[in-house]
């Protein structure tokens, strides 16, 4: 095995070969790329929600990213010409994903939120 530890290694039948290390790599960053998020809501560190919203979702998408890389094996590499096409295909879900879901969030709060100037029934 290779210096690398989250190449993918091909033996003579065609498997792939993943080293523990590679998986370990990928779930050590992913929990920290969940915890940071997380506890930089619940903590209010960034006092603008725009602002934490926006951290937020690059922390998803470097998530996503390590996902593809450490877990998926996804590569650049010349024999995988398809793992490319997939990543961009990815991609391009991901910013759909993320702009739908924020434009929806945005559009309940600002809809479905109570008046405050409303009269009270007695």
């Amino acid at each position: 095995m290779s210096a690398n530890p989250h190449t993918a290694h091909h033996d003579e039948h065609g498997g792939v070969h993943i080293s523990l290390r590679g998986y370990l790599t990928g779930f050590v960053l992913s929990v920290i790329l969940t915890a940071i998020p997380f506890w930089l809501v619940m903590s209010g560190v960034i006092g603008n929600k725009t602002a934490t919203a926006i951290v937020v979702m690059i922390f998803a998408g470097v998530q996503i990213v390590v996902h593809m890389i450490y877990f998926l094996h996804m590569t650049s590499s010349a024999e995988e010409g398809w793992s490319m096409l997939a990543l961009i295909f990815t991609l391009v879900v991901l910013g759909i994903a993320l702009s739908g879901s924020l434009w929806v969030m945005y559009h309940l709060n600002v809809n479905m939120m109570p008046v405050h100037d409303m009269r009270q029934l007695p």
